[in-house]
């Protein structure tokens, strides 16, 4: 070989590995760009369980509440009939 021949040689080999370092790099770049973008992700699914689960609360008290309103109004009911039935 000659000395022309192994310089472009060289050149060409030197640009292949600098490419190879460019698409490296923009690799780990898009890599990092879709951690990022899974992980927002993941905060808003967080935030949108957790209003899931304040809402699945108030609507476990709110039920509560309804049952324990039934139960006051059967017995006033008891009581009333009962009154009745007396006179």
């Amino acid at each position: 070989m000659t000395l022309k021949t192994t310089l472009k040689l060289t050149a060409a080999a030197a640009s292949l590995a600098v490419l190879a370092g460019c698409a490296s790099t923009s690799a780990l770049e898009e890599v990092r760009m879709t951690a990022e973008s899974a992980q927002a992700d993941a905060a808003e699914a967080r935030s949108i369980a957790t209003q899931a689960q304040n809402t699945a609360n108030q609507a476990q008290r709110d039920a509560r509440a309804a049952l324990q309103m039934s139960e006051q109004n059967r017995e006033e009911m008891n009581r009333m009939f009962e009154r009745s039935m007396r006179k």
